[in-house]
């Protein structure tokens, strides 16, 4: 039997089933969304329950969950905290059951195009061939007698069953069926808005743009060399002062709204849990191994009603250390493992691309591993969103760090993230100017992400790129006072990668938005360019002129050297130290600004050391243009667990 008089079939037999069909898509598609809901009808639940890991209570909320959601019952128990995997599997090894190891099996691809990944996934199980006119099945649940019926019906044949885990078959099953669902992750932004891709590094105008300036210079340092270096250092510092100038009056709009809270109290104990929406969280991990049971834990503080969350955890392909550490867990999760198949790029967006194929949630947050979020954060955007205009499709909240007085970098960052996310972002939204979004903690209506394209896999901050295309087709972000904290980076080298990958990233979607400077001014507005042009593109040109006009200010004040004086008059010199004086300063007074919404008083000296810590954003500026030029998709790994503050929520407090 064909799948489609499958799916026809099962639906006729199995009226308890909630199967809806999809039109257009492959038939195989979301056919079985309902799965089987009799888990007390089931020998596997009813050894779960005699074993002790299962109550009849848990049974009916797996029931109902599963009529709800449409997955398994073995998924939902899994996934949704009712039983561990190790429980699981040394329950069905006492009943007799072997669990076999399924990595290195042959599969037939004429059997495998009869089943959909969708439907494989809700079910953890998969066919693989045919062997002695025999369907071997891969099963995490033997007793799924809706998943039998099917591999009967569409195949015309008993399935012969082999038991595995149920991470193994999702591994097994995402790499075997995935890749039109990975292809799609790398691909649809650039097929559905080519100009909005960063595939494309430099565009041909760009380039002949940047190749003429760099010429006009040489030209004008070889016919007059006092005279063009004089212009292009009053043009730097020039701009060096009027970037910073512009920073400070984005933090002193944002900081009249200090006191705001966008979600009272009140409208949150006016929401009905029952009312809530279901709520998506994407985990996106890569050898985080360390991190797993934090993150759980994080997780399960969360006030949201257990069934209304949709929790998936993003793993690579490759990434076994994450999966085994997801394996070996001797507690249940509340998290359902995504394996995203292996293609180029290797990024964080591409995974989130994935993940939204299987997503399901009306509204959609990414945390990292290692975030711990306000436990009424996902309430407080839901009442966010029921008071907000149409239009709006995200919403901010500030990032903060609970490791914040562990070292000097932590300080620091601190420092950063306070300013950022509590006075900048809050002054561009009032001034409705683009929001380049923040890593994580972004909360988007799922429906309409997908509409704008999603994240774009080829840049490496896809958050900051999103937020200026949003704003560009006429969607808006709103900030909202809740916090998600964060491991500040406490190791030089592993910040100056975090750092590099950033400024590379804001260097990619400059260039990116600015393919066409006419375009986008009829897009976002002229307010709307200017703040784009000073906060984006100035963020990574104001890193890279920095050590120049210090090496001048260094040569001119410090050794006193001669040849300075003779290639620049008093006058230039006096404004480029006026300049980079003025500039630091007013970066060290808004950085001293950042300590006093949160209260972090113990910080406020440090802002004094601003002028070094730019110093390292040079740094990783430098690296950030070398691999813009030799390796613009290059994912660099930024390690976290290496935070010595353990009491992780008691600082979240403070």
């Amino acid at each position: 039997m064909d799948p489609f008089s499958a799916i026809v079939y099962l639906r006729i037999t199995y009226p308890i089933y909630n199967m809806r069909t999809t039109q257009g898509e492959d038939l195989m598609q979301s056919s079985f969304d309902g799965v089987y809901s009799g888990t007390r009808n089931s020998s596997i639940f009813q050894i779960l329950v005699q074993d002790n890991f299962l109550s009849n209570e848990d049974c009916d909320k797996i029931d109902a969950y599963s009529a709800e959601i449409g997955q398994s019952p073995v998924k939902i128990a899994l996934n949704f905290g009712f039983i561990s995997r190790k429980n699981y599997e040394r329950s069905l090894t006492n009943a007799g059951y072997v669990f076999e190891q399924i990595r290195e099996e042959a599969f037939d691809d004429a059997v495998l195009e009869k089943i959909e990944l969708k439907f494989a996934d809700e079910h953890l199980a998969v066919p693989l061939r045919i062997e002695n006119h025999r369907v071997v099945t891969i099963m995490a649940n033997p007793d799924d007698q809706l998943f039998i019926d099917f591999i009967r019906l569409t195949y015309g044949m008993e399935p012969l069953i082999i038991v595995a885990s149920d991470l193994d078959i999702t591994w097994l099953s995402h790499k075997l069926l995935g890749q039109k669902y990975v292809k799609s992750a790398v691909f649809e932004l650039l097929n559905s808005d080519n100009a909005s891709s960063a595939l494309t590094t430099f565009t041909s105008k760009q380039l002949i743009f940047i190749f003429s300036f760099i010429g006009i210079i040489a030209a004008g340092l070889i016919l007059n060399f006092k005279v063009t270096s004089i212009i292009m250092n009053v043009i730097m510092s020039t701009f060096f002062l009027c970037t910073i100038t512009f920073k400070l009056f984005l933090s002193l709009v944002g900081s009249k709204f200090e006191l705001y809270q966008a979600v009272t109290k009140s409208e949150l104990k006016s929401l009905n849990d029952d009312d809530l929406p279901v709520y998506t969280i994407q985990l996106p991990v890569y050898k985080e191994d360390k991190l797993i049971k934090k993150l759980i834990w994080n997780l399960q503080s969360i006030d949201y009603p257990r069934n209304k969350l949709d929790i998936k955890l993003l793993i690579e392909e490759d990434d076994d250390k994450t999966l085994n550490a997801v394996r070996n867990l001797d507690f249940p999760a509340i998290f359902e493992v995504i394996v995203v198949p292996f293609h180029m790029p290797k990024t964080k967006p591409k995974a989130c691309n994935y993940g939204l194929h299987f997503s399901r949630g009306t509204y959609l947050t990414i945390y990292d591993a290692e975030d711990i979020p306000d436990t009424d954060q996902l309430k407080k955007v839901v009442a966010m969103f029921n008071k907000l205009p149409e239009e709006f499709i995200c919403v901010q909240c500030a990032l903060n760090y609970f490791n914040r007085n562990e070292n000097f970098l932590t300080r620091m960052f601190t420092l950063e993230y306070s300013y950022w996310f509590d006075y900048v972002l809050p002054g561009l939204d009032t001034l409705d100017i683009p929001i380049p979004l923040g890593g994580t903690s972004n909360h988007f209506k799922l429906a309409q992400l997908v509409d704008l394209g999603a994240w774009d896999p080829f840049n490496v901050t896809e958050d900051a790129d999103l937020g200026v295309r949003a704003y560009a087709k006429g969607h808006k972000i709103a900030v909202i006072n809740s916090t998600t904290y964060e491991e500040a980076n406490n190791d030089f080298f592993n910040w100056i990668r975090q750092r590099s990958r950033w400024i590379k990233g804001y260097m990619q979607t400059y260039l990116v938005h600015m393919r066409d400077p006419a375009l986008l001014i009829r897009k976002i507005g002229f307010k709307g360019f200017l703040g784009f042009n000073f906060f984006v593109g100035a963020t990574p040109i104001m890193f890279l002129i920095n050590p120049i006009l210090i090496l001048i200010f260094i040569a001119y004040v410090v050794f006193d050297l001669g040849i300075i004086r003779t290639l620049f008059p008093d006058w230039v010199l006096f404004i480029s130290i006026f300049n980079l004086m003025v500039g630091n300063i007013l970066m060290i007074y808004v950085n001293m600004m950042a300590v006093f919404k949160r209260r972090y008083y113990e910080l406020i000296l440090f802002a004094i050391a601003n002028p070094l810590y730019w110093l390292m954003h040079s740094v990783s500026a430098y690296k950030g243009l070398y691999q813009l030029i030799v390796n613009p998709f290059y994912w660099e790994k930024t390690n976290h667990g290496l935070s010595k503050t353990h009491n992780q929520n008691n600082a979240a407090k403070q």
